[in-house]
């Protein structure tokens, strides 16, 4: 493999698929050679299967050990661990000298080694998948667009989410898992959400969150409803929009989902900070009774609406009957908590059906001020997956962190430092290639 480029792609999980293939694909008409590693052989050799550019090695990233023996060597190295464990592998490839791409959130210990890697002459590329990472590249396009016509950005909002193509669509919640069941269970904890409109800032507890909902219609798609993320705040000075009186970004569901999940979030039964006693033997009958008064007469059912004022035979408690929260099966599962009892029952209910597809929507808008007059852009991108292995997320995540590679392997990029991806010369390059992949963005005034 004398004078082949190498690349090292660190996690075999599911959204690696798409990356794995895409670089494969590549590696036909360039001379390159991919390594994929994982702790579990047998998963990077399923992701390897029939891709004679890939090699699969077993490989723990989190012990030192085997990051000395396995990252030199390796031209660009991609971690699809979890966002935690980025760092050690990031130090080790600044000191070997090997650019680095991560699909996670930038951290401030990953900031703080921006100086160390522009003295080496490194890139390190966070932010790269698809919610971060195509939602900074299609937003930045279009606000460095508005910007250069000389007109002022008024309001910016910015919707994601991971859903059920419409023809796999069989569910009164209109949602299955297609990413990870524990961060939707745990969705929005962990201090107040916060945004600015108008000028004002505003903060919402987490006990708030799900009754603050935007309505969001997608041309061609329908009704959606959008609810906010954590912080939108630090994007002002992430895309330079510092001054803008309005900027939020949040989380997409089909209409109707969050005023029933927020029944969950007032009774209690997303918390994960607590066991419940005896959880083995109740019954989900049992678990939502415990966060109800006691009557021997009343119905759960009945003492639930008259709690929340929900109508008894509306479409809240039908999505409620459905899951079968007032069945009286057993849980089963020792010394739980409330969130993991609730995930229990989700993923048997919510789970992909081998001939699922999933589907990623995401959805921009913007107004601004141009010669004094008051203009608006709608912005969206729909992607349905293909299968269970390129997923609508797999593909999102994984093909603009290939194309990433790509560039860097062609010195491309002459970025060096740690960036996120919303300049022009790699949010283009990206995006245009995204399009004939028919991960595509549509807009329209008004």
């Amino acid at each position: 493999m004398e004078g082949k480029k190498k690349v090292l792609i660190i996690g075999a999980g599911r959204s690696s698929s798409a990356l794995i293939a895409y670089l494969c694909e590549q590696a036909e008409h360039a001379d390159w050679h991919i390594t994929v590693a994982d702790r579990d052989l047998s998963l990077a050799q399923e992701r390897c299967a029939d891709m004679p550019q890939a090699e699969a090695v077993s490989f723990d990233a989190l012990d030192a050990g085997s990051r000395k023996t396995n990252l030199p060597g390796h031209d660009v190295v991609v971690s699809m661990l979890p966002a935690r464990f980025h760092i050690e592998v990031v130090k080790d490839c600044l000191e070997l000298g090997i650019p680095v791409i991560t699909p996670s959130y930038i951290t401030p210990e990953i900031k703080a080694l921006d100086e160390e890697a522009k003295k080496k002459g490194i890139l390190i590329l966070n932010e790269m998948g698809l919610d971060p990472g195509i939602d900074h590249m299609s937003a930045m396009r279009i606000i460095d667009r508005i910007q250069a016509q000389g007109a002022e950005l008024t309001s910016f909002k910015s919707f994601t989410g991971g859903l059920i193509a419409p023809e796999s669509d069989d569910n009164p919640w209109n949602y299955k898992f297609t990413w990870n069941p524990r961060n939707v269970v745990l969705a929005g904890q962990g201090g107040a959400v916060q945004f600015i409109r108008n000028g004002r800032y505003k903060y919402i507890p987490y006990h708030r969150l799900f009754s603050r909902t935007e309505s969001i219609h997608i041309e061609g798609h329908g009704e959606f409803e959008g609810y906010a993320n954590r912080d939108s705040l630090k994007y002002r000075s992430i895309y330079g929009l510092e001054d803008i009186p309005t900027i939020y970004r949040g989380t997409l569901r089909r209409k109707g989902f969050s005023a029933a999940w927020d029944v969950f979030v007032q009774l209690g039964m997303t918390d994960d900070t607590y066991t419940l006693e005896d959880s083995e033997q109740m019954t989900y009958r049992d678990f939502i009774n415990t966060y109800l008064s006691y009557e021997v007469v009343t119905p759960v059912e009945q003492k639930l609406c008259d709690y929340l004022h929900l109508d008894r035979h509306g479409e809240i408690m039908k999505k409620l009957e459905w899951l079968g929260i007032f069945e009286q099966r057993q849980i089963g599962l020792k010394k739980a908590s409330p969130a993991q009892i609730l995930q229990q029952l989700l993923e048997e209910k919510w789970k992909l059906r081998p001939e699922d597809k999933d589907m990623i929507a995401m959805y921009h808008y913007f107004e601004y001020v141009l010669n004094g007059e008051k203009k608006a852009i709608h912005s969206h991108m729909i992607s349905i997956g293909k299968d269970q292995t390129f997923t609508g997320m797999s593909r999102t995540v994984g093909l603009p962190i290939g194309i990433a590679v790509k560039l860097m392997l062609e010195d491309r990029l002459e970025l060096k430092g740690v960036h996120l991806p919303i300049m022009p010369e790699l949010y283009d390059p990206i995006l245009d290639e995204l399009e004939t992949m028919d991960i595509v963005f549509h807009e329209y005034e008004g």
